[in-house]
C-alpha cells in the first residue's frame, strides 16, 4: 500500500484547520489565526504517529496526547475544565466530520478524498450554524470588550444573569458585575460612584465606575456602568455577569 507523505499531510491540514476553526467558532474561544494555524501544522505532522511500529493501545494514547497538544497550542491553558471542554469539542466534531465524510466515500467509492474533502467546510458552516442556534437557547454566554475612560480596554467573557436587572436610579444606567482585582494595572479607580442595591438578605452600595462604552458581539453600547465586586470570582470561564437587560434590547 503506498502513503503519499505529502497528500496526507495537506489533507490533514486542511481537515485540522476546519476541525479547530469550528471549535473555535463555538465555543467563542477568540484564538490568534496565528495559532490556530500553528495548532493546525502540528496536527497534520502528528498524523504520522500512525507510521510508528507500535501497538494499538500505544498509539492510540499518543493520538490523545498529540490532540491534548494541538488545543494547548490553539486556545492555551486556563483550567482543567476549560481545556477539557476544548478537547470534547475537538473529538465531538472530528468525530462528525470523520463520520460524514467516511459516508459519503462509501455512497460515491469514485470520488477521490480532495473532492470530498472539498465539502467539508459546507459541513462544518451548517455545524457552526445549528450550534449558534442551540446556545441562543440553552444559555447566554457572549464575548464583552470594555472601553474604559482611559481608552484602555478589557476583554472578557460574560454571562446574561436573569438575576441581574441592576440599574442606577439617577443616569438610568444598567449595570453589569466583574471582581474589582480585574481592573488591577488596567484602570485606577479615583471616583467611583456608590449605587443602592438591594440584596437577597439586605439592602447594600455596589462600588461602580462609568465607561466609555461596552462592545458586546460587535455591537456597542454606551448607557452602562461597571460594578465592582468583591465576592463574585467568576464561575465555568465566566468573568462577568451581564445585566438582563440585554436580552430586552
Amino acid at each position: 500500500m503506498k502513503i503519499y507523505l505529502d497528500l496526507l499531510f495537506i489533507l490533514n491540514f486542511i481537515y485540522d484547520f476546519l476541525i479547530l476553526i469550528t471549535v473555535d467558532v463555538t465555543l467563542k474561544r477568540n484564538a490568534k489565526i496565528k495559532r490556530i494555524l500553528l495548532a493546525t501544522t502540528w496536527g497534520a505532522i502528528s498524523t504520522f504517529i500512525i507510521l510508528i511500529p507500535v501497538s494499538s493501545y500505544f498509539l492510540l494514547l499518543l493520538k490523545v496526547i498529540a490532540g491534548i497538544i494541538m488545543t494547548l497550542i490553539a486556545f492555551g491553558y486556563k483550567n482543567l475544565k476549560y481545556l477539557g471542554n476544548n478537547l470534547i469539542y475537538l473529538y465531538m466534531v472530528s468525530v462528525i466530520l470523520a463520520g460524514f465524510l467516511y459516508y459519503l466515500k462509501i455512497e460515491f467509492n469514485n470520488w477521490s478524498y480532495l473532492i470530498i474533502l472539498a465539502i467539508a467546510p459546507l459541513i462544518l458552516y451548517l455545524y457552526i450554524k445549528e450550534q449558534k442556534k442551540l446556545k441562543k437557547i440553552i444559555n447566554y454566554y457572549a464575548t464583552v470588550k470594555i472601553t474604559f475612560k482611559n481608552n484602555k480596554t478589557l476583554t472578557l467573557k460574560g454571562f446574561i444573569d436573569s438575576g441581574n436587572k441592576l440599574k442606577d436610579p439617577i443616569t438610568n444606567k444598567y449595570i453589569i458585575l466583574i471582581n474589582k482585582n480585574k481592573l488591577k494595572g488596567i484602570y485606577n479607580i479615583r471616583s467611583p460612584m456608590y449605587i443602592p442595591i438591594k440584596t437577597v438578605n439586605n439592602k447594600s452600595l455596589l462600588e461602580c465606575i462609568s465607561l466609555k462604552n461596552i462592545e458586546i458581539e460587535h455591537k456597542i453600547y454606551n448607557n452602562y456602568l461597571l460594578g465592582l465586586s468583591e465576592t463574585f470570582t467568576g464561575f465555568d470561564e465566566i468573568d462577568c455577569l451581564l445585566n438582563y437587560h440585554l436580552l430586552e434590547e
